[in-house]
């Protein structure tokens, strides 16, 4: 069992019920922009994925942990279609969807997985669309800690890899894929806040 199905399991919903911050800005975003409908890769047990829900907005998920899922339909009910599997394997359907919204993912992805999932996801986007990613910044206080296995890339947590990001990396993933903003925000680590526009 990998250590995020434990901590679902042990702690029922391991970040609480709250959405985080990047979530409350990227449905503002979302709702300036009339965005109607969206794809969550990284959809975890649906506590972000509730917001967008209670502000009218369609939901589709993509989650790795059967665990997780089991809690998000007790959490969103069956309102939403979840697909189980890796978000590397997208798309699970032909979809175009208005908007996507990775939270907290796309920093636990090797070079080559990152992208091909942000060339996935920038595939999934109707014409006009956005999509906005939250990743980990160099400035969280781990970096650095761990082993190395790659630039700006360390073993932390239980053997998790995380990538650190820093404007010139976002830039240097992202410029092809319409970057559009760059913001810090601060959940329990600081983040970036990417957004891109089709």
């Amino acid at each position: 069992m990998e250590f995020w199905e434990r901590n679902f399991i042990e702690k029922g919903a391991m970040w609480g019920n709250t959405p985080a911050s990047s979530t409350v800005i990227a449905k503002d975003f979302f709702l300036e922009k009339n965005v109607k409908e969206i794809l969550i890769p990284g959809f975890g047990y649906g506590r972000n994925a509730k917001l967008f829900l209670d502000n009218g907005m369609q939901v589709t998920g993509i989650e790795l942990s059967k665990t997780a899922i089991e809690l998000a339909k007790k959490h969103v009910g069956h309102q939403v279609t979840i697909y189980q599997g890796s978000v590397t394997a997208m798309p699970f359907d032909q979809k175009k969807y208005a908007g996507i919204y990775c939270y907290a993912l796309i920093h636990l992805l090797d070079t080559a997985d990152r992208k091909k999932f942000i060339h996935d996801c920038f595939d999934q986007l109707s014409d006009d669309g956005y999509m906005i990613f939250t990743a980990l910044s160099k400035k969280a206080s781990s970096y650095g800690q761990g082993q190395n296995v790659g630039k700006d890339r360390f073993e932390l947590f239980n053997g998790v890899k995380m990538f650190f990001y820093d404007e010139e990396s976002i830039h240097a993933e992202f410029d092809a894929y319409g970057l559009l903003a760059i913001n810090e925000v601060k959940e329990n680590y600081p983040f970036y806040l990417i957004t891109c526009k089709k």
